[in-house]
């Protein structure tokens, strides 16, 4: 039976793709407080504003690819049972083959029913506009998780935690939560490899811990590697 890898991944990674992250720019997305377009209040005070950008992000996806980061996790799947928890909305890890994933904060080509629980979840590559309905007339919206939300894919990726035989966590500023209280449901002896150029400070944190000061693409080969000799 394969050993189970557990894989944080945050904006980090895909930045590497060319998607923006809104902490590199002060708290702004693309110009706008992220509040306006990442908020249920700021949905209710102009949902054009809010569909205007997120037409533009989905726009955006369409025009990036997956990294050597993406594509050496889905390489790992070879030897370990990989599952990726995700803060990212892009599907770049699917794109790179990864066949696990679970999207804690939405995904983007998604939308979904304004209400909750939503009445409908479809998969949408296309603009979204006012009036773009479910099938009992009411108006569709971004299938983003957004500032003040209930995150419903928590409790999964709790329990996929809890199993973990080794631990990563890529790119992320450890700074939303709560995807960055994740690490702490291992297991206190599960070893954790944390990458990122700018590594933020972990605390209370008692398991194993090997920090790799590196970009997702130069530091997830040489995780891959590092994992050989474990196995």
């Amino acid at each position: 039976m394969k050993k189970k890898l557990v894989v944080l991944t945050g904006a980090g990674i895909s930045a590497e793709s060319g998607i923006k992250t809104f902490r590199d720019a002060g708290g702004l997305w693309e110009g706008h407080d992220v509040m306006e377009v990442a908020s249920y209040d700021g949905w209710l005070q102009n949902k054009a504003l809010v569909l205007d950008f997120y037409n533009q992000r989905r726009r955006q996806l369409q025009e990036v690819s997956p990294n050597q980061g993406h594509y050496t996790l889905a390489e790992l799947e070879a030897d370990f049972e990989v599952h990726i928890i995700t803060q990212n909305v892009d599907n770049l890890h699917e794109q790179a083959g990864s066949s696990k994933v679970l999207h804690l904060h939405g995904e983007l080509l998604k939308v979904s029913s304004d209400c909750n629980p939503p009445n409908q979840i479809l998969d949408w590559t296309a603009d979204l506009h006012i009036g773009d309905t479910d099938a009992q007339g009411i108006q569709l919206r971004p299938h983003i998780v957004w500032f003040g939300e209930m995150v419903p894919a928590l409790e999964k990726a709790v329990s996929i935690t809890q199993q973990a035989d080794y631990l990563a966590v890529i790119g992320t500023s450890l700074q939303v939560y709560p995807a960055a209280g994740l690490m702490h449901y291992a297991h206190s002896a599960v070893p954790v490899f944390y990458i990122d150029p700018k590594p933020a400070t972990i605390y209370d944190l008692q398991n194993p811990l090997e920090i790799i000061p590196m970009t997702a693409t130069e530091g997830v080969p040489y995780l891959k590697e590092k994992l050989r000799y474990l196995l």
